[in-house]
């Protein structure tokens, strides 16, 4: 593939994902010209937390997760990024380091868009800056709400609302199979793996889930709200 093959690519790759949906021919072009492809291997790490903050990412394929690692060695996920989304753009743009790490669940191919280049281009197109402002609203909530669980959530009742969001992302189905293995499941809900198991027997014998391996069967639960009922 050339070099005018690959541009083109991940322009069109670009063109597609919600952070450069909307802009013009040009500016996307220009995004596109900088744009470097990169391949991680399952279980890879992109960057350390601590690390100088050099650009942002974008899936293509694979699933990365953001996660902190506290001084018991206990892990934390605060995201798992899947294709279309991006991620690391604050700390791109305010040049400092990176706050948390970032590593490969699967194979994965990312786009990485790097700080210096891109703070040219928006120098050059002021209104793609304008654009941007949208997605650090966006990765805000995502914290304030990963916060608010994490403070005032129970164990299942985080369980209960990932599951009702998985079912949510699949279009309403009653029985959804799980897409992270449990240890990592646990980190994402801000627990360990033997207390998800207990949250799990809970919510089976309350009636509100059914357990079949790793398809879980929701029950009494309303789709239109944040959690299941009681």
């Amino acid at each position: 593939m050339t070099v005018t093959e690959k541009v083109l690519e991940v322009k069109q790759f670009l063109q597609q994902t919600p952070i450069f949906q909307n802009i013009i021919e040009e500016q996307l072009q220009a995004v596109a010209n900088i744009a470097i492809l990169q391949t991680y291997k399952k279980g890879e790490t992109l960057f350390w937390e601590g690390d100088e903050a050099t650009g942002f990412f974008i899936v293509q394929s694979g699933r990365i997760k953001v996660f902190k690692i506290g001084n018991s060695g206990k892990e934390q996920i605060l995201h798992i990024f899947g294709a279309d989304e991006y991620f690391a753009e604050v700390p791109a743009f305010d040049g400092g380091n990176f706050p948390a790490s970032a590593a490969a669940m699967e194979n994965a191919e990312v786009v990485f868009i790097p700080r210096t280049a891109f703070l040219i281009v928006l120098q050059q197109h002021p209104t793609l800056a304008v654009a941007m402002l949208g997605t650090f609203a966006r990765h805000l909530r995502q914290l304030t709400h990963l916060v608010d669980s994490l403070s005032f959530q129970e164990v299942p009742e985080r369980l209960s609302n990932y599951l009702l969001k998985l079912s949510q992302r699949n279009g309403n189905i009653n029985i959804v199979e799980l897409d992270l293995p449990k240890g990592q499941l646990a980190a994402l809900l801000g627990t360990v793996p033997e207390t998800l198991s207990r949250a799990f027997y809970k919510l089976s014998q309350e009636g509100k889930i059914e357990i079949n391996g790793t398809k879980i069967k929701l029950l009494n639960f309303n789709k239109n709200s944040e959690g299941m009922s009681s």
